[in-house]
């Protein structure tokens, strides 16, 4: 009998801690592990645009912890000539569960004379997710906190990645999903991803996309500021055609260069 109890409260204790995972995981419909996109990177200079370094964002099949996972990179590298003026250099990588749940997160950047280095952990218990959330800065200072929540949390990848799975048919321009954004030093809940609607984008592969414009955007001193502007293809890869980024100091653009492992075929090309 004791063996039995032991048993149903296992099961229920696995049960539980898939509870608040499973409300977390999303089909992925656009993307397959081994998906390379290249892209060239501009900087504004005193309001010119100049070739500034490259960029890469992949996403591959790997694990986690002896679990299926996608991880996934963006990686910002300025050239030398540019560094002179302005360092850029980002490195962004997560692990999520092939269904799309956030295992882990971390960014590296240098922008300017600023460098610090982000990480969050996610563990799924009962009805919540717990949060270990840790920020390096450039003097070897550390500062460490625990956060846990009954949403679901994400991060600047994570939830990319789960909005490239997202259906747009319905939306207006304007429309807004509230988005719970971890990093290294906290939770900003009233983060946003918001739809600006259609345009057409020309890639640096001279080849013209019918795109989707989202806009990933925060609070900051009562009215949202955004950070990044994605153009993603308007079909089911919503593959990344032109990253806007605005930075600390200063912004940057991101024009695809090639593209390789795209799931489905590219129905977004203007003749």
């Amino acid at each position: 009998m004791k063996h039995i109890k032991k048993f149903l409260v296992l099961a229920l204790t696995v049960l539980m801690s898939a509870h608040v995972s499973a409300q977390c995981t999303m089909e992925n419909t656009a993307f397959s592990g081994g998906e390379f996109l290249s892209y060239n990177l501009y900087y504004n200079w005193k309001f010119v645009w100049v070739k500034a370094g490259s960029a890469s964002l992949s996403t591959v099949e790997s694990t986690y912890k002896g679990k299926k996972a996608y991880r996934a990179s963006l990686t910002t590298r300025g050239s030398g000539k540019v560094d002179q003026f302005f360092v850029l250099r980002d490195t962004l990588l997560c692990y999520t569960s092939r269904d799309l749940a956030p295992l882990y997160f971390r960014k590296g950047a240098r922008e300017g004379d600023r460098y610090t280095v982000d990480e969050v952990w996610y563990d799924y218990k009962g009805s919540q997710v717990n949060l270990t959330q840790r920020r390096l800065y450039k003097d070897g200072t550390r500062k460490t906190i625990h956060n846990n929540s009954k949403i679901c949390i994400y991060d600047m990848i994570s939830i990319f990645l789960r909005a490239r799975s997202f259906d747009p048919t319905d939306w207006k321009k304007g429309h807004a999903l509230k988005i719970p954004i971890a990093d290294g030093n906290g939770i900003e809940y009233s983060a946003q991803l918001r739809y600006r609607g259609k345009s057409v984008v020309k890639a640096d592969n001279n080849k013209k996309y019918r795109c989707l414009e989202l806009s990933y955007m925060e609070p900051d001193d009562g009215k949202y500021k955004e950070i990044v502007r994605f153009y993603v293809t308007d079909d089911n890869n919503h593959i990344p055609i032109r990253l806007d980024m605005f930075l600390r100091i200063g912004s940057a653009k991101a024009f695809l260069t090639s593209m390789k492992g795209a799931r489905s075929e590219i129905k977004s090309i203007v003749k």
